[in-house]
């Protein structure tokens, strides 16, 4: 398996599971409708282990374009890698998404409610204010980046990026799925932590493909620039402290 085929597989894998717990609460007549936030933390909380367990040996498991940037402008990675591992982000993040809508078919055909549906692809804030909810995103992504970047400890010592696969996999699949426990616990109330631009565009195509009705595109961009944004600044602190 390929670092390419090995983000694909594990953003699908963290996508399928991480959707797939919200859709099991959201949806209409699910197992576990109405189960509410701890459920959806704790499931995504998971999804990450699982999806860094699979491609932690062979790509480092960025699964997320703001880890592929934020130790890109580290120098812990090659910048002439980046394209591509975002590229193979978002296309895991979409197949994730379609297994999502195909496991639960049954479930959208009779869930009415258009944001419950839209949920289960991508963020929706709990307030809409471009300039919190952006904040939101960047704070969010700024401890989830900073963190990553100090539990990884020695094996981000200078000189690895081509001898070692630095990413999520680095640091265990265990700590970084807590680390994203506590993040949605404590940050992720107002605007579903994106925290990673993959994450919420490709699912947000996917949904776009599959229904007709609003995907909330004028919103898109603060799940995308928020956890650049957030990725930048936890780079330059890092390196500033060094």
């Amino acid at each position: 398996m390929s670092p390419f085929i090995a983000e694909i597989i594990g953003t699908m894998l963290v996508i399928l599971l991480g959707n797939g717990v919200v859709a099991n609460v959201v949806l209409k007549g699910t197992k576990g409708n109405n189960s509410g936030w701890i459920v959806i933390t704790t499931g995504w909380a998971f999804a990450v282990f699982v999806g860094v367990t699979v491609a932690g040996p062979i790509s480092g498991a960025h699964l997320n374009p703001a880890v592929t940037i934020g130790l890109a402008l580290i120098g812990k990675f090659a910048w002439s890698q980046v394209a591509s591992y975002i590229i193979a982000q978002l296309i895991g993040a979409m197949l994730g998404a379609f297994l999502v809508w195909l496991f639960h078919k049954d479930h959208f055909s009779i869930t009415e409610d258009e944001g419950s549906k839209l949920a289960c692809f991508s963020t929706i804030p709990a307030i809409r204010n471009n300039v919190s909810n952006l904040i939101s995103e960047i704070i969010g992504a700024f401890v989830l980046i900073f963190v990553i970047f100090y539990i990884a400890g020695p094996e981000l010592s200078i000189g690895t990026a081509t001898d070692t696969k630095i990413g999520l996999g680095s640091i265990g699949a265990l700590p970084v799925a807590i680390l994203v426990w506590a993040i949605g616990l404590s940050l992720g109330g107002t605007t579903g932590y994106a925290i990673n631009p993959a994450r919420d565009l490709g699912p947000r195509i996917t949904h776009a493909l599959l229904f007709k009705g609003s995907s909330n595109w004028d919103y898109a961009w603060i799940p995308i620039i928020g956890p650049i944004i957030g990725s930048g600044l936890a780079a330059l602190l890092y390196m500033t402290l060094l």
